[in-house]
Order: C-alpha cells, then sequence, then structure tokens
C-alpha cells in the first residue's frame, strides 16, 4: 500500500523535495532561505540529548501495577489500597557504562519504577542488589567518577577503581555482591529490584513505619557467568535490551511480585543496625517479607527517545501515605535527580509525557523552555483571584523529628554497624563452595587487569577483612596470574 502522505516540516508545511536542497542553478551554491533545508541540520545536531552521568545504558517497557494483599495497616497511599491498578513505566540500566557499553559488562542494574497514580506520580528508584557502595552523597561524585575513563587517555582503568574501593571500607559489601554471581544478571527479566534506601510509609492513623521495597522476579533469579558474558558482549551489545523487548512483543510478560519490609517507627531507634545506611541490609529473620502486589510488563515503547530516554525518575515523587527518611543518600537523592533531570532535558521535563503525571495538575511554576501549558491568572499566592490553594489533608506526610549539633560525621555507630560483618556472613553463610569459587575467579580475573602493587596490596587486605579463607585465595590467584 503506497503511502499519500505528503512530507511536512516540523510546522505541517509540506515541501517541495526530500532529496535536493534550493540552490543557484543545479550546479550553484545552496540558499540561505531552504528553511527545511535548515531545520533538518539544526534538528539532527541538536537530537542527542546529553546522556545521564550514571545509569547511562539503559531500556525499559510500560505495563501495570495491581495490589493482591491490604497493607493499608500500614500506608493509605491509593496506589496501595487492596486492588488497586495503576499504569507504569520501568526503566533498567547499567551504572557506568555509556550508551554504546555492553549490556553485559559486570555492574550494577539500575532498576527505576515510576507508578502513574491518582494521587501523583510515585518513583521508586533502585538497583538490583538491595545495598550500595556509599552511605555519603559527598562521595557519591567520586565514586562514579573512578568508574568512568581516566582523563588522560579516555580509558576505564582498574586500578582506579579498586584504589576508591579498598579506600572506602563500607563499599565492602556491594562489591562482594557486584564480584559474585549475580554481579550479571542473565536477562533483565531475571533479577530483583531493590529499593535499597529505606523509605517511610503512613496510614490514615498518622501511625508512622519505615520501609524497604523489594521488587522480586517471578522469572527466577539466572545469570551469566563472567565468560558467557563476555562472549555475548561482543555477539550482541544489546543482549538485555533485545531480550526485553521481544519477550514482551512475544506475548511473555515479566513481572515482579512486590514485597516489603516494615519496621515499626520506633524500632529504628534502638535497632542494632543503623536501619538508614545504605550500605547494610535488615535481615529477613527481624524484618520478613510482607506480600503487596504485582508487577507485569506488558507493552513495549514505541519510540526509545521520548519514552525511554527522557524517562525522569526522581525519589522525590512521593504521594500522600509515603516519603523519604534519614537516609543521607536518599534525601541527597531527592534533590540531585530532579537537577539532573532539569540539566539534562529543561526545566519543564516534567511536560514530556512519559513523565506528566495521569492525576490532575494545579501548579504555580510558569515558563521556562519547553512548556507546554501554563494555566491562566493568577500566577502567584497567595492570592485572592481563585487560584489552587495547598491543602495539608490531602499530603499525609510523613514527618519526623530531628535535633542535635551540626557536623560533619559519620552514621554514629550502634552494634552490628561495621563494614565488613554483613559481608562476610553474605560468603559464608548465603554463598555455597561453588559460588565462592566463582568469586575468587571474578576479582582475580579484575584484579589482573592492570592494578598497580600498592592498590593490590590493600585490595588482598580488604577481602581478608571480608573473609581470611577467601582473601588468602584472592592472592594467591592473583600471585600465580590465574
Amino acid at each position: 500500500m503506497t503511502d499519500t502522505r505528503p512530507t511536512t516540516t516540523d510546522a505541517g508545511i509540506p515541501v517541495p523535495s526530500d532529496e535536493h536542497s534550493l540552490t543557484v542553478g543545479p550546479d550553484g551554491p545552496i540558499l540561505l532561505q531552504d528553511s527545511y533545508l535548515i531545520e533538518q541540520m539544526a534538528n539532527f545536531n541538536r537530537e542527542i540529548i546529553p546522556e545521564r552521568q550514571p545509569h547511562a545504558k539503559g531500556g525499559g517497557a510500560f505495563g501495570r501495577f495491581e495490589v493482591t494483599n491490604d497493607v493499608s495497616a500500614y500506608t493509605s497511599a491509593a496506589v496501595f489500597q487492596p486492588g488497586a491498578k495503576t499504569e507504569a513505566v520501568v526503566r533498567f540500566s547499567t551504572v557506568a557504562g555509556e550508551r554504546g557499553t555492553p549490556d553485559t559488562w559486570r555492574d550494577p542494574r539500575g532498576f527505576a519504577v515510576k507508578l502513574y497514580t491518582s494521587e501523583g506520580n510515585l518513583d521508586i528508584v533502585g538497583n538490583n542488589v538491595p545495598i550500595f557502595f556509599i552511605r555519603d552523597p559527598l562521595k557519591f561524585q567520586h565514586f562514579i567518577r573512578s568508574q568512568k575513563r581516566r582523563k588522560a587517555n579516555n580509558l576505564r582503568d582498574h586500578d582506579m577503581q579498586w584504589d576508591f574501593w579498598t579506600l572506602v571500607p563500607e563499599s565492602a559489601h556491594m562489591l562482594s555482591w557486584l564480584m559474585g554471581d549475580r554481579g550479571i544478571p542473565k536477562t533483565w527479566r531475571h533479577m530483583n529490584g531493590y529499593s535499597s534506601h529505606t523509605y517511610s510509609w503512613v496510614n490514615a492513623n498518622g501511625e508512622k513505619f519505615w520501609v524497604k521495597y523489594h521488587w522480586k522476579t517471578d522469572q527466577g533469579i539466572e545469570f551469566l557467568t563472567q565468560e558467557e558474558a563476555d562472549r555475548i558482549a561482543g555477539q550482541d551489545a544489546d543482549f538485555h535490551q533485545r531480550d526485553l523487548y521481544t519477550s514482551i512483543e512475544n506475548g511473555d510478560h515479566p513481572s515482579w511480585s512486590l514485597k516489603m519490609q516494615i519496621m515499626p517507627f520506633e524500632d529504628a531507634k534502638t535497632y542494632r543496625i543503623n536501619p538508614f545506611d545504605l550500605t547494610k541490609v535488615w535481615p529477613h529473620s527481624d524484618y520478613p517479607l510482607i506480600d503487596v502486589g504485582t508487577l507485569t510488563l506488558d507493552r513495549n515503547v514505541e519510540d526509545y527517545f521520548t519514552q525511554m530516554e527522557q524517562a525522569a525518575f526522581e525519589p522525590n515523587n512521593q504521594v500522600a501515605g509515603t516519603g523519604l527518611s534519614p537516609d543521607k543518600m536518599l534525601l541527597a537523592r531527592g534533590f540531585s535527580y530532579s537537577d539532573a533531570h532539569r540539566a539534562r532535558l529543561g526545566v519543564n521535563y516534567r511536560h514530556i509525557p512519559v513523565n506528566a503525571p495521569k492525576s490532575p495538575v494545579h501548579s504555580y511554576s510558569k515558563d521556562g523552555a519547553g512548556r507546554q501549558i501554563n494555566g491562566s491568572d493568577p500566577v502567584y499566592a497567595p492570592n485572592s483571584y481563585g487560584g489552587p490553594k495547598a491543602d495539608a489533608g490531602k499530603t499525609n506526610e510523613v514527618l519526623w523529628q530531628s535535633d542535635g549539633e551540626m557536623v560533619r560525621q559519620a552514621y554514629t555507630l550502634r552494634e552490628d554497624d561495621d563494614d565488613w560483618t554483613q559481608a562476610g556472613i553474605m560468603v559464608r553463610e548465603v554463598l555455597d563452595d561453588e559460588q565462592r569459587a566463582r568469586l575468587v575467579g571474578n576479582v582475580a580475573g579484575h584484579l589482573l587487569g592492570g592494578v598497580s602493587e600498592k592498590v593490590l596490596v590493600r585490595a588482598f587486605e580488604y577481602w581478608k577483612n571480608i573473609d581470611k579463607e577467601l582473601g588468602d585465595k584472592i592472592e594467591q590467584a592473583v600471585r600465580n596470574g590465574t
């Protein structure tokens, strides 16, 4: 069937040619008044927006979230009430790699969920691991730079990475995960997602709780060995993106079960682990998982750029009945994510359809590049001309008390708050012999990738602090060159 639609300019004006510029004679110079040519060239020069600093390479899909269990005793949020169904978009990503890097490099995977609730957008950002490398946001920029490329040769550098990690022992728990089997998921469909951060909930009676979100894959956990991942990286750099798209296209819709760890508000004051420390997990024996609902992805994006590259997730998007926590990293991300979107997409990034809420918007924000709708006067508050008014009764904010001297210090240490214990427990009690052997091989292989002697010595001590036997095996493997 022949398409009879005429090509037009972006203003909808039909153009005279798809192939030929306007010139003075067939051999003459191009004329400046060929506005369609200029439009095409100018658009091309600007069609690549800056990539994200971390999480640059990624993809995702649309779907729905359905509540299957009653958790109204913990939150008044409409999205979590029994039987609620909510549209969603999810983005998976690698952290350190640029947009062109292979999907199967060893790297944490971002797992960001946007729920288009009736009370506004709720964003739950996280990774495929329940902890992170650092606990203070002042280190975040330095951590990401240590994983990127060197200034001189523009190459990623294992020595730079291990130099940072071994000088920051709080990274031990996360690194034990990253270098293990789950460091390279087989597909995005076969990995869990975690909020990692501690968030807060409040119910209709004003009772407050600290919570962690766990998205448990219904497809089961599967991973790639380092050898498999290296082979696939050379064959198909977009392996994970292709798998998700093809799966949904074929009607095989992946799903995750949302389960929550919920801590009574007062427990946080005396719990043996600081519950807001991003490098720690809450043992399930203390706070077991509670079923909430199911997230299903059943619709692929139709325009990757507009629906995924411009998708903006931000943990400050918290709806009534949900909130942040004293987690230092989370509080900083409440600012930094939105600021990154303003810099990359423009101040009106929430007007982009994928970011726009499904609920009504009555905002006093105005003007700026990319704004679509300003509404009408009045444009200020307070006013006496019928503009919207704030209503605390609709917010149900989660608030907590804090006092003390202004300091620059680490979290106050509690009974089980050292940097090595949880990593050691995972290595000795969670991993089996084969998994520990692969962990040794993965770490040794990475350390053999150009790490200097002074950093190697620190790396061996680092792993021995996690587990003496494991550290000895890593050192032996490196010294033997295997």
